[in-house]
């Protein structure tokens, strides 16, 4: 007797081993699937300007991930191991030929948050999203501008305003576009826990990276604004 296979929209029969088993097969031939097309996924290192993307491109390149960079930006006293920055990132917005992303595939890139809209739909991207403190945020921006000499402009209430609705908004991006995977991370957790912030991050990357060396690059030293809980 032939069997006949129908469609459960409810997911009513999940619970059953056969129906698991389907499932699963399911999903990996899909992913099998987005991975012969798109090839690897980009590994992005995203969040607020200073909210320490910088230290996690590190933290990826000394564990063994090749990470894109030009090395154009030096380090300076407000990042003194390097902003491991790409300047092409910054015309994403301007320009119309995103084709060497196609040889960020399996490597290490960062941009921030404002850019991830302008990322093209066709690549996968694994999203290191870095979350910090918007005071502190604010309070490391403003001792940046001081030293460049330039002028603060927009006063911080407003600021915290702004970088509030644009972490909404990111949000909803990240989470309706199926070309993103995201692994939210916390910078005073990885200040506080290196090594098992490193093997969480390790694992959402499929365990190919050295969560040791990771963590042995995070300076606590280099965490100046941090929150002072009131007394």
């Amino acid at each position: 007797m032939q069997r006949r296979l129908t469609l459960d929209p409810f997911n009513q029969g999940a619970s059953k081993p056969g129906a698991r088993y389907a499932m699963n097969f399911a999903a990996t031939l899909t992913n099998t699937w987005r991975r012969v097309k798109k090839g690897r996924p980009i590994v992005v290192v995203s969040g607020l300007p200073r909210s320490g993307t910088s230290m996690m491109m590190q933290m990826l390149a000394a564990g063994g991930l090749e990470v894109v960079t030009d090395d154009l930006r030096e380090a300076d006293e407000s990042n003194p191991l390097g902003y491991f920055e790409l300047e092409r990132v910054k015309d994403l917005d301007n320009e119309s030929d995103l084709s060497w992303l196609r040889d960020a595939r399996g490597k290490g890139i960062k941009i921030i948050a404002f850019l991830l809209r302008y990322l093209p739909q066709q690549y996968d991207y694994k999203v290191i999203f870095m979350h910090r403190d918007l005071g502190e945020i604010l309070a490391s921006q403003a001792k940046m501008l001081t030293r460049r000499g330039e002028p603060a402009g927009t006063d911080d209430e407003r600021m915290r305003e702004i970088f509030e609705e644009h972490l909404r908004d990111t949000e909803r991006l990240l989470k309706h576009r199926p070309c993103f995977t995201v692994h939210d991370v916390s910078y005073s957790q990885i200040v506080s826990n290196p090594l098992e912030e490193a093997r969480r991050v390790n694992g959402f990357l499929g365990n190919q990276l050295d969560p040791e060396q990771m963590a042995a690059t995070v300076n606590p030293e280099l965490y100046r604004n941090r929150r002072r809980s009131p007394p």
